[in-house]
């Protein structure tokens, strides 16, 4: 098992693994045989980026059964996804900040991240789960109010599409299993959601195999394996955590200006 991060240090990035208070650095391409340069360098005295800047980010909606079984939704037979702009994608402790133009609702959603390694196109289940790199925390931030804005279009792309409304960290972990892990939600401290990820519908493997029959999928590409209950919205001044043990916590405040992604 490994905790990948990227971070940047003295106007340069980098990216190594995590080894309790200390970075060891790393060089090459952390999908094709990165190498540790023999430096190790401490975590304070860095600034973490997002593990990864996918040039693709996917989100799951309906994927879990106590979600789904709340909203009377059918169980699918394939994902039922979106598409998140990468520029929304934002890094630990970089706030999320709504449009300036935009006064509505804005809501968490605690999700496991996949990120895939290598590139896939229509594979099986196997080579699926082979491609998958490693796990990561998303928060598939939501303008809830401009979702369903236009009663003849629902608008996913614009409502979880914002600047800053794609946390992604703060770590990517390799050699987790997946069906073993809880994903847990606190806001300003108090825990909103907390689910175990073996309750998803559609497993990792199936998701990526289903969804490289229709799109390449390439090294670094995301897929939030959305989420289940007690998405809630946020109000300017909150901080939201999401948790998922052996991956590490992505913190987050919420801010009240858009601001460039980070």
């Amino acid at each position: 098992m490994a905790l990948w991060v990227r971070y940047a240090r003295d106007g340069a990035e980098g990216f190594g693994t995590l080894e309790e208070e200390s970075i060891r650095v790393h060089a090459g391409d952390l999908f094709a045989g990165a190498t540790p340069t023999g430096e190790a360098i401490a975590r304070a005295d860095v600034t973490l980026l997002p593990p990864v800047r996918p040039s693709l980010f996917i989100g799951l909606w309906n994927n879990y059964r106590e979600a789904a079984a709340k909203q009377n939704l059918a169980i699918p037979e394939t994902p039922l996804y979106f598409l998140k702009s990468p520029r929304s994608v934002i890094g630990p402790e970089a706030p999320i900040r709504p449009p300036p133009s935009y006064a509505g609702r804005v809501i968490y959603e605690g999700e496991l991240g996949l990120v895939i390694g290598r590139r896939v196109h229509d594979v099986d289940e196997d080579a699926a789960a082979a491609a998958i790199f490693g796990l990561t925390c998303v928060n598939d931030v939501t303008a809830l109010d401009l979702l369903n804005a236009d009663p003849s279009f629902a608008q996913w792309a614009r409502a979880k599409g914002c600047d800053s409304f794609g946390p992604i960290g703060p770590a990517i972990a390799t050699g987790l299993d997946w069906s073993t892990l809880s994903v847990q939600v606190a806001l300003n401290g108090r825990v909103r959601q907390n689910y175990p990820c073996s309750d998803m519908i559609l497993p990792p493997a199936r998701i990526v195999s289903l969804l490289s029959r229709e799109m390449t999928l390439e090294a670094g590409d995301v897929i939030a394996c959305g989420t289940s209950v007690g998405a809630l919205p946020m109000r300017a001044g909150m901080v939201v955590e999401v948790t998922i043990a052996g991956i590490g916590t992505l913190r987050n405040p919420f801010g009240a200006e858009s601001g460039a992604a980070g």
